[in-house]
């Protein structure tokens, strides 16, 4: 339940806080005063979209906010606890917060028990605690998609829980069945693809390339091209570290030298004695490298033309892959292994087909096991529900009327089952049903509406509903009864109706009004107009009906029709 709004610098509402509470509250007041500005408000709180223009003229920007109170299990609490807002709670109930700025930029923000919030989240907690009713919902209620809505909340909580069943069998069957139809379409690119795989794969395996083998072959390529000047290179240094020469003697006999020169010395000085070890040392060195240039030039002598040719067969069969497969031999046994994976997917086809047809038939028997269940709930409640509505209408000042709700079957399920709902009205015996959006004026509308919602109330109801002007096109006897049904309502839940009635306004428990004030600006400024919000005491309503009733509140006539109409309005509401 909403326990008051604050509104700052919204349209031509500067400041004004309305208090409302349980029952039914109304707001009235003279027209462009800003009776509007408050289910404005209401829109900002309940996170609908923002229009800059709606900040005063001459503000940065507007803000609404309003005090919830809720018991303590609601599940909008746990919710705006989620999301870190902090809620006061009592032993009574549960206070939250919410608010929503709007800057005359257009930038908007929104508040959930102190903590900033998306306003995403604002309208997901918005649609659990308030229901809006103005002209736009009235003919939203023409369309076939509010029709069935309608009639699932009032099938219930279980209607509900077989929907969702369905509806998670019906996502499987679709999704299957068109990877089913998927899969049947491009089969014959699917079997092309898995042959081009396989000869792909069988060549690659002849080939049998190995890890980095390319670069390997190529390095041995360079090698043997140039084997004479390696031979060449390895025979001079091999003479240089060996050669016997007396006048240019190798590198091992000079270190000999040296090391002969050094031992004999070192009986002298112990120092010497460790030179004449370290050149030994060089001296094995030098005969290990000698030897393993002579092990070169045998390999050399081994690796003829013949092993070069064999090595450039090997890399002309690599470059072939290289060249349909990928840029590298590393590469290309990367794209086999991948597309040995794929070819294997490809060969589960027919596996994976037949799968998918059974499971396609075993799903369309639960969905249309399912979708004749929700049709003959909703039969069901579509019968009791025609009834209570048109109930409702005959205390609407609509007694020869009918609601008819009709079910058809589709020609294929869909998302919520197998049946487009029409709602009708018969206006009278012996009229045919005629839909909604044809055959019903705006004030019958707005009647079937609320008796919709006064249906509803007593199954699914939201804590508050608000009414922006839905008694348009509607007076007399049809006015009192609309009156009457609102506080019927209220006796359930919180309503707040905006209305230019006086029948309507007279049943209120608390009546909120509207007053535009404007005034001339100073030289050279522009002129100014205010709406102020007060709540009015017993008298003043008397005032205020009268004036609605004949535009005189000073009459005398006035006010005693005023009086008489508040008088028998209390005298309905407690007979309720």
């Amino acid at each position: 339940m909403i326990q008051e709004i604050s509104i700052s610098n919204l349209g031509v509402i500067s400041q004004a806080t309305l208090p409302l509470g349980p029952g039914l509250t109304v707001v009235t007041g003279e027209t462009g005063a800003g009776k509007t500005m408050v289910i404005t408000a209401l829109a900002l709180l309940l996170g609908r979209r923002a229009d800059a223009g709606a900040v005063r003229t001459g503000a940065k920007h507007a803000l609404a906010e309003a005090v919830i109170h809720l018991e303590h299990d609601h599940p909008v609490l746990e919710a705006a606890s989620h999301a870190g807002a902090f809620i006061d709670q009592d032993e009574a109930h549960s206070e939250l917060l919410l608010t929503r700025s709007l800057s005359a930029a257009g930038r908007s923000k929104a508040t959930i028990g102190g903590r900033s919030a998306p306003v995403g989240l604002l309208a997901e907690l918005g649609q659990e605690l308030v229901a809006v009713h103005g002209q736009s919902d009235q003919i939203r209620l023409k369309e076939p998609a509010a029709q069935r809505d309608a009639l699932d909340r009032f099938a219930g909580t279980g209607f509900g829980r077989t929907l969702s069943r369905y509806q998670r069998a019906y996502r499987q069957w679709r999704s299957s069945s068109k990877e089913l139809t998927t899969l049947k379409q491009e089969s014959r690119d699917r079997v092309r693809e898995a042959e081009n795989l396989r000869l792909a794969l069988a060549e690659i395996e002849a080939v049998d390339p190995q890890p980095g083998e390319d670069e390997s072959l190529r390095e041995m390529s360079i090698k043997l091209g140039n084997v004479e000047s390696l031979r060449t290179a390895a025979t001079q240094a091999r003479s240089l570290i060996d050669s016997e020469d007396f006048e240019n003697p190798g590198i091992s006999t000079l270190i000999e030298s040296a090391r002969g020169v050094l031992a004999q010395a070192s009986g002298d000085d112990a120092a010497l004695a460790g030179f004449a070890e370290r050149a030994a040392e060089l001296g094995i060195l030098a005969s290990e490298l000698s030897s393993d240039m002579s092990g070169y030039l045998a390999d050399l002598d081994e690796e003829g033309p013949e092993r070069l040719a064999q090595i450039e067969s090997r890399r002309a069969e690599l470059s072939k892959l290289v060249r349909k497969y990928a840029p590298s031999v590393d590469e290309v046994l990367a794209w086999a292994e991948s597309s040995a994976r794929r070819l294997e997917e490809l060969g589960d086809d027919s596996n994976r087909i037949e799968e998918l047809e059974l499971q396609v038939t075993e799903l369309e028997q639960t969905v249309g096991s399912l979708a004749a269940e929700l049709s003959a709930a909703r039969a069901k409640a579509a019968a009791t529900l025609s009834r209570r509505v048109s109930d409702e209408l005959t205390a609407l000042a609509m007694p020869d009327a009918k609601l008819v709700i009709e079910l058809t079957e589709l020609e294929e399920p869909g998302a919520f089952g197998q049946d487009a709902v029409n709602m009708m009205l018969a206006p009278h015996p012996g009229a045919a049903p005629r839909a909604l959006g044809k055959g019903a004026s705006g004030g019958e509308l707005s009647r079937v509406m609320l008796a919709i919602e006064v249906v509803l109330a007593a199954v699914d109801p939201v804590p508050t509903f608000v009414f922006d002007e839905v008694d348009s096109g509607v007076g007399g006897k049809a006015a009192v009864s609309i009156g009457e049904r609102l506080a019927m309502l209220a006796k359930h839940v919180q309503v707040i109706v905006v209305t230019h009635l006086p029948q309507v306004a007279a049943y209120a428990n608390n009546h909120i009004r509207v007053i535009k004030s404007s005034g001339k600006g100073g030289a050279g400024e522009a002129g100014f107009t205010a709406s102020d919000v007060v709540q009015l005491a017993d008298d003043e309503r008397v005032q205020e009906l009268a004036r609605m009733l004949a535009g005189q509140e000073d009459s005398d006539t006035a006010r005693a029709h005023a009086e008489e109409l508040l008088e028998s309005a209390r005298q309905l509401v407690a007979a309720l």
